[in-house]
């Protein structure tokens, strides 16, 4: 393909994994909840303070990931134990020894999806910014879900356009759709539009 003056170029980072989770930012505590098919802007600023954590100081903003696509190749349920809606009730309780220990009382079950086979590619505008990147892994948002890098490859925008798979465009409320709070902006609302690029559920 022949560039011209005016082409866009991104550096790409594709990390890949066996899972990884992204927490929903519906009610947690739902009966069932799925995990979201996007990454929300507060998530990837995550992501980028991880990489980065020069831009710790810095809320809020994201600044060198300007573009992401997620695929994967499946959801898993998966139930997982918390507390139940309401107050925090405890019991107290003896051991055999005569020692004290309180536990929950109001314990419940949910049901939570985790991503299988997750591909995300994360583009940058600086070729050294990739390359930081490359040498890290990431966590979609649970931490023991690693996703590791991939390929670092220099593309046009026009080809990432072709990446299949969802990304969250961050929009105003006008234009978007509400995706949660951002708890680096002050608990700030996000709105966002979804894109959905090919088939972002692959078969292999």
């Amino acid at each position: 393909m022949q560039l011209n003056k005016c082409t866009v170029m991104y550096y790409v980072v594709k990390y890949s994994g066996p899972f990884g989770f992204i927490k929903p930012w519906t009610a947690v505590r739902d009966s069932e909840t799925y995990s979201q098919q996007f990454l929300t802007p507060s998530i990837i600023e995550g992501i980028e303070k991880k990489l980065f954590p020069e831009l710790l100081q810095e809320t809020g903003k994201i600044s060198k990931i300007i573009r992401y696509r997620l695929n994967y190749c499946g959801i898993d349920s998966q139930q997982e134990r918390t507390w139940s809606k309401g107050k925090f009730e405890k019991e107290k309780k003896t051991d055999s020894l005569g020692r004290t220990y309180y536990t929950a009382k109001n314990m419940g079950i949910i049901t939570r999806g985790v991503l299988l086979q997750p591909n995300i590619y994360l583009a940058f505008k600086e070729e050294e910014d990739a390359k930081c990147a490359f040498a890290q892994t990431i966590c979609l948002c649970r931490n023991e879900d690693l996703l590791f890098p991939e390929a670092l490859t220099k593309m046009s925008e026009e080809d990432f356009d072709k990446i299949n798979g969802f990304e969250l465009i961050i929009s105003s409320s006008d234009e978007g759709f509400k995706v949660g709070y951002n708890r680096f902006d002050n608990c700030s609302e996000m709105f966002g539009e979804l894109k959905v690029i090919g088939n972002p559920i692959r078969n292999h």
